[in-house]
């Protein structure tokens, strides 16, 4: 009884946690904020397509990770190692240097008062907007950080060697259902990948297109270590459009990563296949999912009130 008691009450603190997020909440603290946030993102995706991926990236590796916090973008110290070192973000993570653009601007505009952790979130939006995909609403209010997490990182973010049901389990942990761990996936409709993340599935996976696995083996080697770092498009159609066609790339057996192309087609994957089949003919429904999902992924454990800090610079805590 005393452990349903508490769960209920977690469960309660959380949801309370996130009613306290508001889409105005800056409405008077710092009225210029989304469109500040806008016109740099927009000139950095501009510059450089991928780097809507990267932003995007960046938000679902600080939400996976202590919820959404900002901790992903804390620098090591002489005393204290962040997540940036772990596997999932090491030499692959990246767009730091444009939220830090961001944070500037903002502090001139209205000092101490935007979180890291809402640029994040704003940022992901606006990233999604300028390739061409669906906006929405996004809450804001949360607060940023003191802490971060090596082992956190490392053991919560999923990585690409997943199976459906590994996939499912790490989704509901974070409170995101099935529809959510799909529509999230649709992610990789842009951005690219690494050689290592997707090796294994070239040369070891049978659901994959045969003409598609021997395009990439060139670039990515079979021996571990050779190639690791080079790169290949997520969605090899319209790797710099946010669209659907990734999931018509999964029925193609076309899915760069294992933990793509099993959503299709991998063990247990009958609600997922169903959800991959709907998105890959139903644009529209991939595009509404897609943003309720990002809502709910942005209001993982927020912090809010009086908890964490808002950091002056999102590099290190004040």
């Amino acid at each position: 009884m005393a452990s349903s008691l508490s769960a209920l009450l977690l469960l309660c603190l959380a949801a309370s946690a996130s009613a306290q997020l508001s889409p105005k909440f800056y409405a008077r603290s710092c009225p210029k904020l989304l469109g500040t946030i806008k016109g740099v993102v927009t000139a950095a995706v501009r510059n450089e397509a991928r780097m809507g991926a990267s932003l995007l990236r960046l938000h679902f590796h600080d939400c996976f990770v202590q919820g959404c916090d900002a901790s992903v973008l804390l620098s090591d110290t002489a005393t204290f190692t962040g997540e940036q070192g772990a596997a999932p973000n090491n030499a692959s993570i990246r767009g730091m240097g444009v939220i830090d653009n961001i944070k500037a601007r903002v502090e001139a505009l209205c000092p101490q008062t935007v979180s890291c952790a809402d640029i994040l979130a704003v940022a992901a939006r606006d990233s999604v907007v300028a390739l061409g995909g669906p906006s929405w609403n996004v809450p804001l209010g949360r607060r940023d950080s003191t802490t971060a997490s090596l082992a956190l990182a490392n053991s919560d973010l999923p990585p690409p060697s997943f199976n459906v049901s590994d996939l499912i389990s790490n989704f509901a942990a974070k409170g995101l259902g099935v529809t959510d761990l799909v529509a999230l996936s649709g992610a990789h409709t842009i951005g690219l990948s690494q050689c290592k993340n997707f090796r294994d599935r070239l040369y070891n996976d049978s659901n994959i297109d045969t003409a598609f696995a021997a395009s990439l083996k060139g670039n990515c080697p079979r021996p571990t270590g050779s190639g690791d770092a080079n790169l290949a498009a997520l969605d090899t159609t319209t790797p710099t459009s946010f669209d659907n066609a990734y999931y018509r790339n999964l029925q193609s057996q076309k899915g760069l990563l294992h933990s793509d192309q099993v959503l299709l087609n991998g063990a247990g994957s009958r609600r997922t296949r169903t959800l991959v089949g709907t998105y890959a003919s139903t644009p529209s429904r991939f595009g509404r999912d897609f943003a309720v999902a990002m809502v709910k992924m942005g209001n993982i454990s927020p912090l809010t009130g009086s908890q964490g800090q808002i950091r002056l610079s999102c590099s290190r805590v004040n």
